[in-house]
């Protein structure tokens, strides 16, 4: 029955029965329930992901240039800025994270007719589908698919380049043997002369972009790269925001493969600044941005910087304090501080001025409506969160440099009310900006330290896990500066850390920056063993879950111990029963110890432990 409705003539109906297989699709009984029926759901899924003739109508399909026409204001969907979070995935210092898809991964790719039809429902249901059946979809997709890509009618054609796209992420290992033979086929499509031909191709090879990058350059790359650079530029605004978003994700997996060819995607990039109308800009801002966080201080060159500072310094001058357009610029030079280094020198005083202004008039904008809230309205708090997300680029990518001009202004005393404000992204930019300017200025940050450390130990709640994140990171960094002076102020935070590392389930970004590969090696645990004076604390849970949260960050970063490793063992023995699993984890670091420096070096170094230590430790662990 439903089958059937999902083909009726009425799309209100054929849309409500599809929403069924959208729905069964994501129920865990979905693989045995639908197994037997895939022969017959596939084909008509399939045959739903057609633009209808009013999809066409609503679409302007027959209008194939159009990059001349203003956009409408309703045309711009509202942006909002998602501020930083700081991880340490390898031995970088910060990623950009978030766990949302990435827009141009949405199966959104006309949004300009209604929010949800049959064809996205259709294309939905396909792309859920797919990953729960992986390649066992396909026996049932190819031969519709070889029908449909080389159709002469562009509607169906332009169908099976979306059902490509759309079981991409499901059954990509069992595609890897079809793409040498279509992607050629889908570059060439990206010169279709339908412009919603070429749109949609855009973005079915932006899912496939992975095993592109993962092929040599010359090969898929390159070709790939050339087509959707020259629809960066296309006379139609639909294919010059697909092609926008789709190479934005090709930047993100090709990273510094793209250095060779940077001189022509600037080029391409900064032409389309003359050529965008309003909407398009915004996604322009993006796929800067993107290039920047990709290829890194490669960009530092004169003549790059010379293409590419211009026309953002000209839309930056233009904008006013009040435009929400400088959202993405303003993330979009961010990246491209942080990027260009010292390269950024000459544009950096009139940016961050402004950035400090920006998060000025917020503060007296919201103290003027916590004061009086019929007269004053509430300030718009993502321009104050996304100038503190530039400041922090600038710290990163100027270092030291940045030191004149946080002299000069009051950044420290707006950071301190930034990082008590109610709402948690803006505690959590201005934790990412403390961090930053701990590693770059910490002269100026330090006078301020008493004030800090309180506000950063109420910020360790796991249950705001980026302000968490961002607030971990920022202590580790304070500490690295402080050495011994951190002592004071262990016990703010002590407990919570403690807390986050022995919680179930804690993001691994959380772990590695409480996790204390930041926080100096593990100097700062040797720290917080001397310091809070564990070793006089008797047996009990507290202590229990301390020297936990310390056998695992030493397990992390066994290395980072071996300076103090004597203030552990003392701290090991002042344990009188430790649990059976907490006494097997301690024998297993003192053998471990013992072991990878040998027994000379090991009876040297015990020679230096008082007589009831070294006694304690022979009879309790063996060693």
């Amino acid at each position: 029955y439903m089958l059937q409705r999902t083909q009726d003539q009425d799309e209100n109906v054929a849309l409500e029965a599809c929403e069924f297989w959208l729905t069964l699709a994501e129920q865990p009984i979905c693989k045995d329930v639908l197994c037997r029926h895939l022969a017959k759901l596939i084909p008509v899924l399939v045959n739903g992901m057609k633009y209808s003739e009013i999809d066409i109508i609503l679409l302007k399909g027959d209008v194939e240039e159009d990059e001349a026409i203003p956009d409408s204001e309703q045309d711009i969907r509202p942006r909002f800025h998602r501020s930083r979070t700081v991880a340490q995935p390898h031995e970088e210092d910060r990623i950009e994270e978030d766990d949302e898809d990435d827009d141009d991964n949405d199966l959104d790719d006309d949004d300009t007719i209604s929010d949800w039809n049959l064809r996205k429902c259709s294309a939905a249901a396909l792309d859920v589908l797919a990953n729960v059946f992986r390649d066992e979809l396909l026996p049932h997709i190819l031969p519709l698919l070889k029908e449909l890509l080389f159709h002469p009618e562009w509607v169906v054609k332009e169908s099976g380049i979306l059902v490509l796209g759309a079981i991409a992420e499901g059954c990509m290992q069992g595609m890897i043997p079809y793409l040498p033979e279509l992607i050629p086929h889908l570059i060439q499509c990206l010169s279709n002369k339908k412009a919603l031909v070429r749109s949609i191709t855009c973005w079915t090879l932006s899912r496939y972009a992975h095993w592109v990058v993962s092929q040599p350059p010359d090969t898929y790359l390159k070709p790939l790269m050339t087509e959707l650079l020259k629809r960066i530029l296309d006379s139609n605004k639909r294919v010059q925001e697909a092609a926008c978003s789709a190479f934005a994700t090709l930047e993100e997996e090709a990273c510094t493969e793209l250095v060779p060819y940077l001189a022509y995607i600037l080029d391409t990039l900064v032409f389309a600044f003359s050529k965008y109308q309003h909407k398009n800009l915004l996604i322009l801002y993006d796929a800067i941005g993107t290039l920047a966080d990709s290829v890194g201080h490669h960009l530092n060159k004169p003549e790059y910087i010379q293409m590419l500072m211009p026309p953002l310094i000209h839309k930056w001058n233009m904008l006013k304090d009040e435009d929400k357009d400088l959202f993405p610029l303003l993330e979009c030079l961010s990246s491209v501080a942080t990027a260009l280094q010292s390269g950024f020198l000459p544009y950096c005083e009139p940016v961050y001025q402004r950035c400090v202004n920006l998060v000025q008039k917020t503060l007296a904008q919201a103290m003027l409506h916590n004061a009086q809230p019929d007269q004053y309205e509430a300030p718009d708090k993502d321009f104050m969160i996304v100038a503190l997300d530039l400041l922090s680029g600038l710290a990163e990518g100027l270092g030291g440099n940045i030191e004149q001009l946080v002299a000069c202004s009051n950044i420290l005393t707006l950071m301190y009310q930034c990082m008590q404000d109610k709402m948690p992204e803006v505690r959590q930019s201005s934790f990412a900006l403390l961090g930053d300017l701990t590693k770059a200025c910490f002269q100026h940050v330090k006078p301020c330290i008493a004030d800090f450390m309180p506000i950063l130990g109420t910020n360790l709640n796991p249950e705001f896990i980026s302000v968490c994140n961002n607030a971990t990171w920022a202590i580790g960094e304070i500490s690295i500066q402080m050495g011994i002076e951190m002592q004071h102020y262990i016990p703010m935070v002590l407990h919570q850390l403690v807390e986050i590392i022995n919680r179930p389930n804690t993001p691994k970004t959380l772990l590695e920056n409480t996790g204390i590969q930041k926080l100096n090696n593990l100097c700062f645990v040797l720290q917080l063993i001397r310091c809070t004076s564990l070793r006089n604390i008797r047996d009990n849970e507290e202590k229990d879950s301390a020297f936990r949260g310390i056998c695992t960050m030493i397990s992390v970063n066994p290395s980072g111990v071996v300076q103090d490793f004597i203030f552990f063992c003392d701290a090991v023995a002042s344990w009188i029963n430790p649990k059976d699993d907490l006494r097997d984890m301690f024998c297993k670091i003192l053998h471990g110890f013992k072991n990878q420096v040998g027994d000379e070096n090991w009876r040297r170094f015990s020679d230096q432990f008082p007589l009831p230590l070294k006694e304690r430790l022979a009879a309790y662990y063996g060693v």
